[in-house]
C-alpha cells in the first residue's frame, strides 16, 4: 500500500495534470502575444515577457506536483509547498498591482490631454483604428472631438433618427472653429476604451485571485500528504491501511 492515501494521491494528480495543460495553452496565448508585444510596449501595456514567466511557472510547477505524487517523496511534496506558499504570495501582489493599475488607468484617461490623444491622430495605423471605432462604437474623440483638430471625419457624424444607439451614444453639434459634419457623437471613445480595459482588467483579477485560492488549496493538500509520507515512515514502512481524510 502506497504512503498516501489514494483517492488524495489520485486528487491531487490529476489537478495536477489539468494545470500543466492550462500551462501549455498559457505558453501557447504567449507565442501568439509576442506579435503584439511592440504595440502594448508603445501603448504602454504589460511586457509579454511576463507572461512567457508565469506559463513557464505554472507548467513546471505542475509537473513537479504530478511527479511529487506519483513518487510520494518527502522532499518534492515539502518543495511543491514551498512553490505553493510562494505562488500564493505572488498571485495576492500581482492581483493587488493590477487592481492599482486599473485605478490609475482611470484617472489617466479622465485627466488625459490633447498630447496623449496626438498618438493616436497623428499615427496613420492608429488613426485608421480610431476611425473604424468611431463609426462602430459610435463615439468621437480619444478625450474630446477637439482631437481631431480643425477638421472632424466624417465617422463622428452623428444622426438623431438612428435606428440603434451604441454605448448610450448622443447626438450634440460640433465645436465652433471646426469643419466637418454639423452632429457629432457626444460620448468619446476614451470613456469606451476604459470600459473594454476595466472588462479585461477584472478578468485578470479575477484569474490571478482565483489562482491563489487555487495556490493555497494546493498548500494545504500538500502539507496533508507530507503528514500522511512521514507518518507511514514513522512506521518503519509497515503496510498500514491508511484512513481517509
Amino acid at each position: 500500500m502506497g504512503k498516501i492515501n489514494g483517492c488524495l494521491k489520485c486528487l491531487f494528480i490529476f489537478f495536477n495534470v489539468l494545470f500543466a495543460i492550462i500551462g501549455c495553452l498559457l505558453i501557447y496565448g504567449a507565442v501568439r502575444a509576442s506579435t503584439y508585444n511592440q504595440q502594448l510596449s508603445v501603448t504602454g501595456g504589460p511586457a509579454v515577457g511576463w507572461s512567457w514567466v508565469f506559463a513557464i511557472g505554472v507548467l513546471g510547477i505542475s509537473c513537479l506536483g504530478i511527479y511529487a505524487g506519483c513518487s510520494e517523496k518527502g522532499l518534492a511534496l515539502k518543495i511543491f509547498a514551498g512553490f505553493m506558499g510562494i505562488g500564493m504570495i505572488i498571485m495576492l501582489i500581482f492581483g493587488i498591482i493590477v487592481a492599482v493599475t486599473r485605478n490609475q488607468l482611470k484617472e489617466s484617461l479622465h485627466s488625459a490631454s490633447s498630447e496623449v490623444a496626438k498618438i493616436y491622430v497623428e499615427n496613420d495605423d492608429m488613426r485608421t483604428m480610431l476611425e473604424d471605432l468611431q463609426q462602430s462604437v459610435q463615439c468621437c474623440g480619444v478625450v474630446s472631438a477637439k482631437d481631431w483638430g480643425d477638421v472632424i471625419p466624417n465617422s463622428c457624424q452623428c444622426s438623431s433618427h438612428a435606428e440603434y444607439r451604441v454605448f448610450g451614444s448622443e447626438c450634440m453639434s460640433r465645436p465652433q472653429g471646426t469643419q466637418g459634419p454639423d452632429q457629432i457623437y457626444k460620448q468619446t471613445c476614451g470613456d469606451f476604451i476604459f470600459s473594454l480595459a476595466d472588462f479585461v482588467f477584472k478578468i485578470f483579477m479575477g484569474f490571478l485571485f482565483g489562482f491563489a485560492v487555487t495556490a493555497l488549496l494546493g498548500l494545504l493538500v500538500s502539507l496533508l500528504m507530507i503528514h500522511q509520507v512521514k507518518r507511514y515512515d514513522s512506521a518503519g514502512g509497515a503496510s498500514i491501511a491508511m484512513k481517509g481524510y
